[in-house]
């Protein structure tokens, strides 16, 4: 097959998709600022060039065909990615331009945040765009408009790069006004509080539990926190005792504000900074991974 065919001119694709969207040649001639008669005749080129009927003409009225509307979406998503490369290579042009970062929000606001002058500092010309995600395992999901992500997993996410930034270790912490006088409680003392969790990890107390060859039907299951930085302020507040990244509660506990009272549990996951392979050579992604990479990680 001749592959011209196969590879329309980007006017007629571009008369195409937008006749398609708004469902009429009128309209997407005033979106396109040609005439009426420009964009059929571009659709009527398209069709004669494929061989297949997109549209069925009634009058004035257009209707995609089966095949058309197939088309249609293909194309709609193939058009949002050339506009979206286009865009970024105008935004990189002279290596600086934003880059989109996802990143949990008490890791964000907790850690990434209070360091982000130094990156500032060392890339003027550069904007990181933080936006905070509760990022679940299927990241693509979770973060499909966004340049990189910061979250916790296993790492292994099909057609993402991902660097490792430490492992996650997980750490019992209580306020000391609540339980005054205990430094380190025993896990049997541990299994008797009010326990608190972030709902996104249910089993976090299970396997605590487990690890510690504890009885679940000890457990004393208290509320549940969509954020962690909520959750810390509970226990903070003496609500009961929570089970925590260290690195998300390192101020509080250097303060004094809260205390840990077990020793450190690692949950099998780790932190990693990740991207789709597509952005891997985006200017400002290589200069925050670089500027990430080298910094002190505590726990490891």
């Amino acid at each position: 097959m001749n592959p011209r065919r196969l590879t329309p001119s980007m006017s007629l694709l571009v008369a195409f998709e937008a006749a398609a969207r708004h469902g009429s040649f009128t309209k997407a001639a005033e979106e396109l600022a040609l005439t009426q008669s420009a964009v059929s005749r571009q659709v009527q080129t398209l069709e004669a060039q494929l061989d297949i009927e997109l549209f069925r003409r009634e009058g004035r009225r257009i209707e995609l065909t089966p095949v058309g509307a197939l088309y249609q979406h293909e194309l709609t998503a193939a058009l949002g990615r050339i506009r979206s490369a286009t865009l970024q290579a105008i935004s990189y042009r002279n290596d600086g331009g934003p880059l989109n970062l996802a990143v949990l929000p008490t890791l964000g606001s907790k850690w990434l945040l209070p360091r982000m002058h130094e990156f500032y500092a060392r890339h003027p010309g550069i904007l990181v765009h933080i936006h905070s995600r509760i990022i679940r395992e299927d990241v693509q999901a979770s973060t499909q408009d966004m340049n990189a992500i910061i979250c916790a997993g296993s790492g292994e996410w099909p057609g993402y790069i991902s660097h490792k930034l430490l492992t996650e270790k997980l750490v019992v912490i209580a306020s000391p006004s609540a339980l005054p006088g205990y430094r380190t409680l025993s896990p049997e003392d541990i299994a008797g509080q009010v326990l608190l969790n972030v709902v996104s990890r249910p089993s976090v107390w299970s396997d605590w539990f487990d690890a510690h060859g504890l009885d679940h039907r000890q457990m004393r299951s208290g509320p549940g926190f969509e954020l962690t930085a909520h959750l810390i302020q509970a226990v903070s507040a003496g609500i009961g005792i929570g089970l925590i990244p260290h690195i998300l509660v390192q101020d509080e506990l250097k303060s004094g504000e809260l205390v840990t009272v077990s020793e450190p549990m690692e949950s099998g996951r780790s932190y990693f900074l990740a991207y789709p392979t597509r952005y891997q050579h985006l200017p400002s992604l290589k200069a925050f991974s670089q500027w990430l990479l080298s910094l002190p990680f505590p726990d490891q």
